[in-house]
C-alpha cells in the first residue's frame, strides 16, 4: 500500500507541482549583511594588530642588534723604549767615478778592481796626438803675435817721438799706437790658448784625486775614449768612465730616524752597528750630521754615522743594523697590530666609553713606535685604564654605540 505523503501533488495535467517558498524580509537581510561586516571588522581588527606586534618586535630585535659588536682589553703597560734598531745604508766616504778630461787611445793602465791606491797614483795614460798638433799650432801662433805685437810697439814708439816735432800727423801716431795695444791683445789671446791646451795635454795622464780603492775598471789598452761626461743636449756622444774610486778608510752609515725619536739623538753620540756577514761582532760609529729637517713623505729625520774602517773588515753598499739608545720619556702601552684604525685623519685606536646612554667608542689619535708585526708599542694616545677595542671594524666611527662581549676580559690585549 503505497503512501501517498511521499508524493507531491501534481497538476491536472500530471505535472509535479513545487510548494511555494516564503520570502525574506528586508529586516533580516540587514541584518545578515551587519554581521558579515562585523565579523570583518574584527578580523581586520585581529589581522593589523598581529602586523603591528610583529614590527614592534622586529624594530626592538633591529635596535639591539644595530650595535656592532666588539671585543675589549685594557691596555697593557710595556717595557719602556730605550733601544730600537734601524736599517741602515753603507756608503763610502768619497765615492767618484773618474773621466778623461781629453779624447784619445788609452795606452797604459796601471791599476785593476781592489787596487789600494794614494792620492796621485798614476792611473793611466792617453794618447792625443790631435791635441799635440793643436799646442804645436797654438805656439807657433804665439811666436807670430809675439813678433806682430813688437814691431807695432816699435813703430808706435817712433812716431810717439816724431810727432812731438810736427814730422808725422797725429792721426797717423794715433794709428800706429793702437795697433801695438791690439796686436798686444793678440799675445794675450795667443798665450791663454796655449795654456789651454796645455793644460789638456796634461790630461793625459789620469791621476788619483784621493786615496781609496778601484771599485771598477772600464778601459782597456787601445780603446778610444772622449772627453768628460756628455751632457744631455750637447750632441756629444757618451764619454767612457776609466775607473770608479772609493775611499773606504772611513765609511758613512745613513739611516731614517722616526719623528718621534728625532729630539732623543744628538751629534757625537756613539753607535752600535751590527752587520749580517760579521755574526756577534758589534762595531761602534758616531752620529756626526742630521739633515735637521724632518722629511715630509715618510716623517722621518736622515742621519749619518761615521765608522772607522782601517782595518778593511767593513765594505761600502753592505746592509747594517743601526742600534740606537734613548732615554724612555713616555709610558708605552702594547696592543696587537689589528687594533690599529687607518684613518685619513692618521692612526688612531678604537677605545670603549661607558655613558648615560650606553656604551660607545672613541677614536684617539695615537703615535707607534715599535712594530714587530704581532703587537705594536703605543708611545702617545693611551692611559692605563683605556679599555682598546681588540678588532675593530672597518665602519667603526667616533661616538659610535657598540655592543661589548668582555668588557672584563684582558687576556686578549696585546702582550710584549
Amino acid at each position: 500500500m503505497t503512501n501517498a505523503s511521499n508524493h507531491n501533488p501534481q497538476s491536472a495535467d500530471g505535472a509535479e507541482m513545487v510548494p511555494e517558498q516564503k520570502a525574506i524580509s528586508p529586516r533580516a537581510a540587514l541584518v545578515g549583511v551587519a554581521l558579515l561586516l562585523l565579523v570583518a571588522l574584527v578580523l581586520g581588527g585581529l589581522g593589523i594588530l598581529r602586523r603591528s606586534h610583529a614590527d614592534t618586535v622586529l624594530a626592538e630585535r633591529t635596535q639591539e642588534l644595530a650595535p656592532p659588536t666588539v671585543a675589549v682589553a685594557v691596555a697593557k703597560t710595556g717595557a719602556p723604549v730605550d733601544s730600537f734598531v734601524l736599517p741602515g745604508n753603507v756608503t763610502a766616504f768619497t765615492d767618484s767615478p773618474i773621466y778623461a778630461r781629453t779624447s784619445g787611445y788609452v795606452t797604459h793602465w796601471y791599476f785593476d778592481i781592489g787596487a789600494k791606491v794614494k792620492k796621485g797614483a798614476l792611473l793611466a795614460e792617453i794618447a792625443t796626438p790631435e791635441l799635440d798638433q793643436q799646442l804645436s799650432q797654438a805656439r807657433a801662433d804665439l811666436v807670430t803675435a809675439q813678433a806682430n805685437a813688437n814691431n807695432a810697439r816699435i813703430q808706435a814708439e817712433r812716431y810717439s817721438g816724431l810727432v812731438q816735432s810736427n814730422a808725422v800727423s797725429r792721426q797717423d801716431t794715433d794709428t800706429f799706437v793702437n795697433q801695438a795695444a791690439a796686436t798686444a791683445g793678440a799675445v794675450r789671446s795667443a798665450q791663454a790658448n796655449v795654456r789651454r791646451l796645455s793644460e789638456l795635454q796634461s790630461f793625459e795622464k789620469v791621476y788619483a784625486p784621493f786615496d781609496g780603492v778601484v771599485t771598477a775598471r772600464s778601459i782597456d789598452t787601445g780603446q778610444l775614449i772622449n772627453q768628460g761626461a756628455a751632457q744631455q743636449g750637447t750632441g756629444q756622444s757618451a764619454s767612457t768612465e776609466l775607473f770608479h774610486l772609493q775611499a773606504v778608510q772611513t765609511l758613512r752609515v745613513y739611516t731614517n730616524l722616526p719623528q718621534i725619536y728625532s729630539q732623543s739623538v744628538k751629534r757625537g753620540m756613539k753607535v752600535d752597528l751590527t752587520f749580517a756577514e760579521h755574526a756577534g761582532k758589534v762595531f761602534q760609529g758616531t752620529l756626526v750630521r742630521t739633515a735637521d729637517a724632518i722629511d715630509p713623505a715618510s716623517r722621518t729625520l736622515l742621519v749619518e754615522i761615521d765608522v772607522d774602517n782601517r782595518k778593511g773588515e767593513l765594505m761600502p753598499g753592505s746592509l747594517a743594523q743601526v742600534h740606537f739608545k734613548t732615554p724612555p720619556s713616555v709610558p708605552v702601552f702594547v696592543v696587537p697590530s689589528a687594533a690599529l684604525i687607518f684613518r685619513k685623519e692618521g692612526m688612531r685606536i678604537g677605545t670603549v666609553v661607558s655613558s648615560s646612554e650606553g656604551t660607545k667608542a672613541r677614536l684617539v689619535p695615537v703615535t707607534i713606535g715599535q712594530d714587530d708585526g704581532a703587537t705594536v708599542q703605543i708611545v702617545s694616545g693611551l692611559v692605563g685604564t683605556d679599555k682598546v677595542i681588540q678588532d675593530p671594524p672597518d665602519s667603526l666611527i667616533d661616538g659610535e654605540r657598540v655592543t661589548v662581549v668582555n668588557p672584563d676580559n684582558s687576556s686578549d690585549a696585546g702582550g710584549q
